[in-house]
């Protein structure tokens, strides 16, 4: 697969024994060839883990020089060793790209509450850094060594004129379980050639983040590492400053941003079905979000969709139960594109036909429609089926 990606990078994906399968890259850097803008979204659970610790204290920043990566280890819950050990990995990525360990950013994910294996990683960030290239293989490689139990690699791509000139965004992301906002178990990167100040950068990535990675559940377990960093390297002389560069950039980060929160419930651990929900005809948006995402963390919606079964009662009575006021004489809705309840009460339907459609399809859309405003959200999440239960049963924590 080819890929484009910004100018003003270089990257490594790399094994280095973190994980069992050597033939599984566990560890990433992404260096910036000049001083980078950098913004940093991260988890909102009081437990995080050391490189959240780290990059937050960093972000918005005007000058970074690398980002290192590693699965396989959380870092989490680690104590004053694992801010020794996220520190000395920043410092290490430092050295090797001729830059401060202070301007370097750290992501880990993987099994928490394990220190980690620093003579390894010591070798991963230095054979890293003898394979760093600008091309979109050597991206691929990257965004492959953030994989955990994901079963497929997660990137997106966009481009745009601004000013005159092209300028290029990509993204990698990991993500699979432990998934619910604000965040989830999840890693974002997302690169750009154009140039930024750091608080442009920080706005931009909070609105997009806000419209797409916190819209999205598997589970509804909040992680300890959930981090989606923004860089933007410069390279391509058009800096995002008057509202309306802000307005383009804002639409294609939105784009990347979003493709990505869509391919991490389409990948949710033993998912065999991608949930849209659309819920509209609201007060606000966050009555909308809201409502959207009781849907998504039902259990029973979430196995009724498992088993193709169209049971409108579990989704209207999550409706009902997620503490928005509405009237429920004005209460339709859709599943697959088929009316099964309207204005308070069900209608006819063919729940053969309808079950069909749940069961050959790899995504189910919900939507439903009240009567209370203009506002509308969109959210993502995935089915609960019984290899959810067994890959969390044997993954050990």
């Amino acid at each position: 697969m080819s890929f484009s990606v910004p100018a003003g990078f270089r990257f490594a994906g790399v094994y280095c024994g973190l994980k069992r399968d050597p033939r599984k890259r566990d560890l990433a850097l992404i260096v910036c060839d000049r001083p980078s803008t950098a913004a940093g979204v991260y988890t909102q659970n009081l437990v995080y883990a050391a490189p959240v610790a780290w990059d937050r204290a960093r972000t918005p920043h005007p000058a970074i020089r690398a980002v290192v990566i590693n699965s396989g280890n959380a870092n989490a819950c680690t104590g004053e060793q694992g801010l020794r050990d996220a520190q000395e990995m920043a410092y290490l990525a430092g050295e090797a790209c001729g830059a401060s360990g202070e301007d370097v950013l750290v992501l880990s994910t993987g099994i928490i509450g394990e220190f980690l294996p620093m003579e390894r990683i010591r070798e991963g960030i230095r054979l890293a850094a003898s394979q760093l290239a600008s091309h979109g293989q050597a991206f691929l490689d990257v965004a492959d060594a953030m994989l955990t139990t994901d079963r497929f690699r997660k990137v997106a791509s966009a481009e745009l004129e601004l000013g005159g000139r092209r300028v290029r965004l990509a993204g990698a992301a990991k993500g699979a379980g432990m998934i619910s906002p604000h965040m989830a178990t999840m890693l974002a990167v997302i690169l750009t050639d154009a140039a930024m100040d750091p608080r442009t950068a920080d706005q931009l990535l909070r609105t997009a983040v806000d419209h797409s990675f916190n819209c999205m559940s598997v589970d509804g377990h909040m992680s300890t590492n959930d981090t989606a960093l923004l860089l933007a390297s410069g390279a391509v002389p058009v800096r995002i400053e008057t509202p309306e560069l802000r307005a383009l950039f804002q639409e294609k980060l939105l784009e990347v941003c979003q493709a990505l929160a869509r391919a991490i419930p389409a990948d949710g651990e033993g998912a065999s079905h991608l949930i849209t929900i659309d819920v509209c005809g609201c007060r606000t948006r966050e009555d909308a979000l809201r409502i959207a995402r009781t849907i998504a963390n039902s259990p029973l919606v979430k196995t009724a969709v498992a088993g193709a079964d169209p049971n409108w009662g579990r989704i209207v009575s999550a409706v009902g139960y997620a503490g928005v006021p509405f009237d429920p004489n004005k209460l339709t809705l859709h599943v697959n594109g088929w009316l099964l309840y309207q204005h308070g009460r069900p209608v006819p339907f063919d729940a053969a036909t309808v079950s069909q459609s749940i069961r050959t399809s790899p995504e189910v859309f919900i939507r439903v429609a009240l009567e209370e405003g203009s506002q509308s959200a969109r959210f993502w999440t995935s089915d609960l089926t019984e290899e959810y239960v067994h890959i969390n049963a044997d993954y050990h924590t």
